[in-house]
């Protein structure tokens, strides 16, 4: 079962930020939310409806699960500091 990834257009802009190991880190947590979206770790974020995030080190990945078109939209990549204003 494999999930479609998409990107919001913020999400994109915030990922494109990144050079290197980083970057390269993020986009394989990214990739892999496609075949198991609820990874061990994951988190269903308080207050907040549908989203999940997953962490990459300092960094998270914010998302949304919508199992029945089974897609997974990104919709924020940053520092943890940062990405939960």
């Amino acid at each position: 079962m494999s999930y479609t990834l998409s990107l919001s257009p913020h999400a994109q802009r915030e990922l494109n930020r990144f050079h290197g190991k980083t970057y390269a880190r993020l986009q394989s947590a990214i990739d892999k939310l496609a075949s198991d979206p609820r990874p061990p770790g994951c988190l269903k974020l308080e207050g907040r409806s549908q989203e999940w995030r997953v962490r990459v080190g300092v960094y998270r990945i914010i998302y949304m699960i919508d199992d029945e078109v089974q897609q997974v939209e990104i919709r924020r990549v940053g520092h943890r500091r940062e990405v939960y204003r």
